[in-house]
């Protein structure tokens, strides 16, 4: 694992060198196939060290992250254009993707906080340094209180495990069971915040709006994740009181994902609605790992890596019209199908995978989480019937809207698509529909974690009755 952490480290000086920026993101693709190939087996961890480790969970996310790194830099060509201090822009993409794969690849919880705080400062100087509009700084101030106030309990929660157990290694709290009402509530909310959870979701908008392309692109394809990974880490050793008060926040999710959904048809700009459209997936993901169930873990993963693709493609369209007409408002950006045929088809095809349509990995993802959340409770089903529903609407809404209808008349110039926009939303697409086919390799991984456990657990249990 140290391994590739020195490769990115050693791609910093390469972003203060002149005319590298397309060298640097082909180092990121170079990186990303040669992490492909690394021999994880899967039932437990691998390549373990004092400090690091990876599993099937951290394999997965590290990937991601790499591939939208090196997307976000294709995206942002316009940057390179105008020469927008484009040096300390690879810095901190560079810099922000060690954070993130220092975040997936720790296996010390408190060196989990520490990078998962850390990724918060590059996504920050993203925001307020090339965002568009004067509200940025507000934006990006919401983005770091809500994430500092709910992490601070999380910090003094992993501090109260190291004082009672002596370690906080995440693999030997596999085989702990802490039943501490006020450990439960401190160690999941920031968790919850980052998702984000409905009520506690309002500062994603704010900052997708404001963000560049490049800022919207990381925080729906990966900064959300970071509350799903963790949550998956810490509901291991959470079970017993999870029992008792998961049912509050899948009541949320559910109710929230809901009202979310109604929410996107109010949205004119596109932006927003792509940014409530991911708080209406992630909730879905947190009813499913909050389910604690076999169908739950295993979907809420699977959705996580599609959104997590699907929805950094969707912004990518977004600032494709953007860039041509300098406004995401969707009275503007209508009758594009006129100018931009073939974009057309990206549109579709990225909608057609938000609303979870087959062969793409939401629709598998979706599955295993209703699958779940039924299990969990039959009347979920109406609630989980309502956001499916209402999915497929915002998103064909989206696409009509934008494509179809007569364009607007002050439009005097314009130019269609360059071959790096298609390729981009083709490097978006493929991964999405072509994962699925090897679907079987994270049921697999769950379920020998699972039967790994259980046989542990058990082995314990009949070593006690003895």
């Amino acid at each position: 694992m140290m391994k590739f952490l020195f490769m990115m480290i050693f791609m910093i000086p390469l972003c203060f060198m002149k005319n590298m920026f397309w060298l640097v993101q082909m180092f990121l693709f170079i990186l990303m196939f040669f992490f492909l190939n690394l021999n994880i087996t899967l039932n437990n961890f691998n390549n373990l060290s004092y400090m690091f480790g990876c599993d099937m969970i951290s394999f997965g996310l590290i990937l991601l992250s790499i591939w939208i790194c090196g997307l976000v830099l294709m995206a942002s060509e316009n940057l390179l254009k105008i020469k927008f201090y484009i040096n300390f822009f690879l810095f901190n993409i560079i810099f922000l993707l060690i954070m993130l794969y220092l975040t997936f690849s720790v296996l010390n919880l408190f060196m989990l906080y520490l990078f998962f705080e850390g990724s918060l400062i590059p996504t920050l100087l993203l925001i307020m340094g090339w965002g568009y509009q004067p509200e940025r700084i507000q934006a990006g101030l919401y983005l770091l209180f809500y994430t500092l106030f709910a992490s601070l309990s999380l910090l003094l929660g992993i501090f109260y495990v190291f004082n009672e157990m002596n370690y906080i290694m995440m693999y030997f709290l596999k085989f702990v069971n802490l039943n501490l009402y006020l450990l439960y509530f401190s160690m999941i909310m920031a968790f919850l915040v980052k998702m984000p959870m409905y009520f506690v979701h309002l500062w994603l908008p704010k900052a997708h709006v404001e963000a560049p392309v490049s800022g919207s692109m990381i925080l729906a394809g990966i900064m959300l994740k970071l509350g799903g990974y963790g949550l998956l880490r810490v509901m291991v050793f959470l079970q017993q009181v999870g029992l008792k008060f998961n049912f509050i926040w899948i009541i949320i999710s559910l109710l929230g994902g809901f009202c979310v959904s109604l929410n996107c048809f109010c949205q004119v700009d596109m932006k927003s609605l792509i940014a409530y459209s991911s708080v209406a997936h992630m909730s879905l993901v947190i009813g499913g790992i909050m389910t604690m169930s076999y169908w739950g873990f295993m979907g809420s993963y699977v959705l996580m890596i599609g959104h997590g693709l699907c929805s950094s493609g969707m912004f990518c369209l977004a600032n494709i019209n953007y860039e041509r007409l300098h406004s995401r408002s969707l009275f503007i950006n209508k009758g594009m199908m006129n100018f931009m045929p073939s974009l057309s088809l990206w549109w579709f095809l990225l909608m057609s995978s938000n609303m979870a349509a087959p062969p793409s990995l939401n629709l598998m993802g979706e599955i295993m989480l209703i699958n779940s959340l039924m299990s969990w409770c039959w009347f979920s089903m109406i609630f989980l019937m309502l956001i499916s529903f209402f999915s497929a609407g915002y998103s064909l809404y989206l696409y009509s809207y934008t494509q179809h209808g007569k364009y607007y008349c002050g439009i005097y110039s314009f130019y269609t698509g360059v071959s790096r926009e298609y390729l981009m939303l083709m490097l978006h697409w493929l991964p999405l529909n072509i994962l699925v086919m090897k679907i079987d390799y994270s049921m697999i991984w769950f379920y020998l974690n699972n039967l790994y456990k259980m046989l542990i657990c058990g082995i314990k249990n009949m070593s006690f009755s003895f």
